[in-house]
């Protein structure tokens, strides 16, 4: 598939099948902000239930505790819950 051929999601997917990326890498790689990329791989991940591919999401982490049991792995988090850190690693995503 060409680079202009093709929705955002589909080649947000494409990008994902190839490898993993964070919602900020495909912020800048696609022109969208990094909550536009976490909705666009949500709903990837929606379009590819019930066919043989996975999405699947390395959690955020903390740098500080290693903290990285997030409610929602599919979200920026801002601070640590278990430490308050700020220094937390963006989730990233694959599709296998």
């Amino acid at each position: 598939m060409r680079e202009d051929d093709g929705t955002t999601r589909e080649r947000i997917a494409d990008r994902l099948r190839d490898e993993p990326a964070t919602p900020s890498a495909i912020a800048s790689e696609f022109a969208i902000t990094a909550g536009s990329a976490i909705s666009h791989v949500e709903h990837v991940s929606r379009s590819i239930d019930g066919t043989d591919e996975t999405l699947l999401v390395a959690p955020p982490e903390c740098h500080d505790c290693g903290f990285s049991d997030f409610d929602d792995p599919l979200n920026l988090p801002s601070r640590c819950p278990s430490c308050k850190s700020e220094s937390i690693s963006e989730p990233a995503f694959t599709i296998e």
